[in-house]
């Protein structure tokens, strides 16, 4: 499964919040429905704790391998660390497949 499609398909049909700062809000709110950081984040501690509270939480976290990839799949110009689902769109049963998982 393609993560990347994934943020493309929420971001056109649904909602997504990009960046750490944003994504951390997002899963302690329990809104998020999907959260995906980059592997080549530099110093690590930016994203670390995001599986940590996504597990908490009960939200589907998972590692991609890179911020510039992320940030083109959510539409931006620039690289981002970490990406969460709001809103699903078209990308619902995808999402609620990983859960299953």
């Amino acid at each position: 499964m393609d993560f990347y499609t994934i943020i493309e398909k929420a971001r056109k049909t649904g909602k997504i919040d990009k960046g750490t700062n944003e994504v951390t809000k997002a899963v302690e709110l329990g809104v998020a429905k999907l959260v995906v950081y980059a592997k080549d984040v530099e110093p690590k501690e930016i994203v670390m704790h995001l599986p940590i509270i996504c597990k908490q939480k009960g939200i589907p976290c998972h590692e991609v391998d890179s911020k510039q990839k992320l940030g083109i799949a959510a539409g931006i110009k620039v690289s981002s660390s970490a990406i969460a689902v709001i809103n699903e769109g078209d990308a619902k049963s995808e999402i609620a497949s990983l859960k299953a998982k």
